[in-house]
Formats: structure tokens, C-alpha cells, sequence
């Protein structure tokens, strides 16, 4: 089933003293570009997490946050006291040339500074079993990206079905309107067969290239059967999934329609390729957001 790039998924775990909670939001790129937003305790895990988003998501631009939160202070980082007290010591005497600050609010900014908290107390053991619940959450909120992905890509999987069978009703009127121009394109070669056989130059040679010219020229045959067959194909890749193979394809259609319109020479037919041109602009706007 088609799966678009756009999700979001956003998960809440509690266990080991933990609460964690991790979001996933992700957007089209033509590349996978990772930004993760991980607490500095844990910053030794953010490969490993990358790797997981890569694995789960594939492709896109991906922003993933983690918070996590201590339900136990005994399960917890402890407080570094002597370096926050030299902290809060110092951030005082520089308050005291701006002005008088309240203590709490010089502690608050001291526990954001650098090493506030001791991370030594955490043992081997414990550090794996918050890594566990690290994981779950990330897992789950990767399950919830992911079935939004899917519920975009069901939307986005309609909506190509809609354009390529508008895109092929199209053809049906440019392959009834090419009837009536037939016999207009030999009215044109029959006068111009006229013309020269009452020059006395008359070249057969001549004759005879500029007629197979002609004919290949405004013989759209070809191009037709291709582009229909391409419709049909479309169709079939979009049930498959394959977001590559559809952008492949959404050209050769526009290669096709092209031709059509360059070679018909006619003013309805050009009308309908406008029409089919547009059609598959809204075709290529959406595969740049599907995998």
C-alpha cells in the first residue's frame, strides 16, 4: 500500500521509575535527514536511535524529541551540590552589578549549567533498564508515525487514481477528436499534391519524402497506445506502493502527452493536453511526498 512521507506519532511510557515520552514528525525529502532533540544523559544512545528511525521511516526529513522524566529521585541523576553552589556563588556576584535576583531563580539557571547533575550513581544495570523503555517509547511512537503515514498514503493513493483515469478519459476524447482531424491532414496533402504536380519541376523523390514527412509527423497512433498503456501501468504501480517508480512513470507520461500536443497540430486536441497537462502536475506535486 502507498505510504506517504508526512507522519507524526507520539508515544508516553512509564516503567523503571521513567517517564518517557517520545515524538516523531516527519516531512518529504528526497534524502533521509535526521534532527533528534535527546536529553544530554543520553546523548551516547543517539546513534542507535538514528539508526531506528532509519530502519522504521526510510526516507524523509525526520524530527524526533525525547523527554524523559524521573518518577523516583532514588532511580535518578543526583544533584552535583559543590559545583551548583559555586554556580549559584558566582551567577550572584555578577546579579549583584545588574541588580538584586531571586535565589530560586539563580538555582534554576545553575541546574541547566553544564555537569549540575552526577550521572556516576546509574548503574550498569540500571542505565540498560531505562534503555529499554527509551526504546518502547520510540518504537511506539514510530508505530503511531507510521499509521498516519499510511492514512495519508491511502488519501494521496485515491487521489492518483483519480488523476490518471481523468488524465485517460482525456485521451479518449483527444483519440475521438483525432477521427475528424484525419481527414483534414489529407485534405492539406491532397492540395499540396496539387500544387506540385502542376509544377513542372514536379520531383518524385521529392514527392515521396515530403509525404512520409508529413505523415509521420501528424500520426499520433503511436503515442496514444503508449500513453494509455502508461495510465494502465500507473494505476497498477500505485497499488504496489512504489514511490520512485511512480515518478519515473508521472515523466514518461508528460514525454508522451507532449508529443501529442506538438505533433496534433489541431486546436481542440491542444486544448485537451492543457487539460491532461495539468492533471499531471498535481500527479508529480504529490509522488515527491510518497515513498
Amino acid at each position: 500500500m502507498l505510504k506517504s512521507m508526512t507522519g507524526f506519532g507520539k508515544a508516553v511510557v512509564e516503567a523503571n521509575h521513567l517517564t518517557v515520552t517520545a515524538e516523531v514528525k516527519s516531512l518529504n525529502s528526497k534524502f533521509t535527514d535526521i534532527y533528534c532533540r535527546i536529553p544530554k544523559t543520553f546523548s551516547s544512545r543517539e546513534i542507535e536511535i538514528r539508526n531506528i528511525l532509519t530502519q522504521q521511516l526510510e526516507r524523509g526529513k525526520i524530527e524526533f524529541n525525547l523527554q524523559v522524566q524521573y518518577t523516583d529521585t532514588t532511580a535518578g541523576t543526583s544533584v552535583n551540590r559543590a559545583l551548583v553552589q559555586a554556580y549559584v556563588k558566582d551567577l550572584t556576584e555578577t546579579a549583584a552589578i545588574f541588580g538584586n535576583i531571586e535565589t530560586t531563580e539563580l538555582l534554576k539557571i545553575a541546574l541547566t549549567m553544564p555537569n549540575a547533575f552526577n550521572t556516576d550513581a546509574v548503574s550498569e544495570e540500571q542505565s540498560e533498564a531505562e534503555w529499554k523503555v527509551i526504546v518502547q517509547a520510540v518504537n511506539k511512537a514510530l508505530e503511531e508515525c507510521n499509521k498516519f503515514r499510511l492514512r495519508e498514503g491511502a488519501i494521496v493513493q485515491a487521489k492518483f487514481i483519480e488523476y490518471a483515469q481523468s488524465i485517460g478519459n482525456l485521451l479518449t476524447e483527444v483519440a475521438e477528436l483525432d477521427k475528424t482531424r484525419i481527414p483534414g491532414v489529407r485534405e492539406r496533402l491532397r492540395k499540396s499534391v496539387s500544387d506540385l504536380l502542376q509544377d513542372e519541376n514536379f520531383d518524385k523523390n521529392r514527392f515521396e519524402q515530403e509525404l512520409v514527412y508529413y505523415v509521420e509527423k501528424y500520426d499520433i497512433s503511436e503515442e496514444k497506445v503508449r500513453l494509455r498503456t502508461h495510465l494502465d501501468y500507473f494505476q497498477t504501480i500505485v497499488k504496489e506502493g512504489n514511490g520512485k517508480k511512480l515518478n519515473f512513470l508521472s515523466q514518461e507520461i508528460g514525454r508522451e502527452i507532449n508529443t501529442i500536443g506538438s505533433k496534433a497540430n489541431d486546436v481542440g486536441i491542444q486544448r485537451l493536453v492543457v487539460n491532461m497537462k495539468d492533471e499531471l502536475e498535481k500527479i508529480k506535486e504529490q509522488t515527491s511526498n510518497v515513498l
